[in-house]
């Protein structure tokens, strides 16, 4: 007899509806304004449907802080290759969830903790985690400018939903948007 393996938990019934919703809840407003009943409402689940799964509203805002699984995926190819997975992955991803793993960070401009959290993770888990795959020189400014790179083709995408952006594949963005993308990561 075989072990069944744990389910996804991104596959989970409710969870991305959750994690969407308490994106958009923490990106427009300060967190002691927040509440788990407005966001499990804007999710379409219960309440209870977010305590089980996440445990309070500081658990799930750090779910939502959490840039790490994105940065998994992201930095998943080889350095020669990276450039043409970042835009793919980051494509794809969109286009699956109906969302940008990195965007989030951009509605964390204000001053308050938890935006200063939020972008505090995306530098350690994005930007930093980029700058120690890079070689050569100026690593540091070049990861910089790849995550903005990364930003705006989010951005872009996200204020353009119909678009030729989002009329053209994956491959053809890539073919487009990675060659500047590839030159900053190789020097």
């Amino acid at each position: 007899m075989t072990a069944q393996a744990a389910p996804d938990p991104d596959t989970v019934p409710g969870r991305i509806a959750i994690l969407r919703a308490a994106r958009r809840a923490f990106a427009l407003r300060p967190y002691a304004e927040v509440t788990l009943r407005a966001i499990a409402a804007d999710a379409g689940v219960s309440a209870s449907l977010i305590v089980k799964r996440f445990g309070s509203k500081e658990q799930l805002f750090t779910a939502v802080a959490d840039f790490g699984p994105a940065a998994d995926e992201l930095f998943s190819a080889p350095l020669p290759e990276l450039g043409r997975h970042l835009v793919l992955t980051l494509v794809g991803r969109r286009r699956a969830q109906q969302g940008d793993p990195l965007l989030r960070v951009v509605f964390s401009l204000g001053i308050s903790d938890e935006r200063s959290l939020l972008r505090d993770r995306f530098q350690e888990q994005i930007t930093d985690r980029l700058d120690t795959l890079l070689t050569g020189p100026d690593t540091a400014l070049r990861a910089e400018l790849i995550a903005g790179q990364l930003l705006g083709l989010g951005a872009t995408l996200s204020i353009h939903r119909t678009g030729a952006a989002s009329l053209a594949t994956p491959d053809r963005l890539a073919d487009l948007y990675a060659p500047a993308l590839q030159q900053l990561l190789t020097g």
